[in-house]
């Protein structure tokens, strides 16, 4: 397996692809995909009319943190448009958690009306649905 490693967080490797569920008419989830895919993601995706089941069953169950889209990288969910840096840096540390959620839809956020996110928080969350904040844009 090859890393590259800069500024001390790894690249993406294989291992790491990025598995989205999503509807067929969300502009935002391809958008945050695209976004995605330019920042050196494996992504794959499948539209589906209705996210909550599969949030369920990957154990996202508070509605206050749901967002239009749900992912999985290595084991975590990512929920919504979290950035590419803030998952590289869930990949490098490997934290005791669930997953990441940019709950809502930031509006300055990756896959919305910005690439660069701004004026917004990234949770952490565990299967309690306990939240800590991870970013802070």
């Amino acid at each position: 397996m090859l890393f590259i490693i800069f500024n001390g967080i790894k690249s993406v490797s294989a291992e790491d692809k990025v598995v989205v569920w999503k509807s067929p008419t969300c502009g935002c989830c391809e958008a945050w995909i695209t976004y995605l895919e330019g920042e050196g993601f494996d992504v794959v995706s499948h539209n589906i009319e209705n996210v909550v089941p599969i949030k369920n069953r990957l154990g996202l169950k508070d509605p206050a943190l749901y967002s239009c889209h749900t992912a999985v990288v290595s084991g975590y969910v990512i929920e919504g448009h979290v950035p590419a840096m803030d998952i590289r840096r869930l990949l490098n540390e490997r934290p005791d958690i669930l997953g990441l959620t940019a709950p809502g839809m930031p509006q300055l956020s990756p896959g919305m009306a910005s690439i660069i996110p701004k004026n917004y928080d990234v949770l952490s969350f565990n299967e309690a649905q306990q939240v800590e904040i991870y970013s802070r844009y």
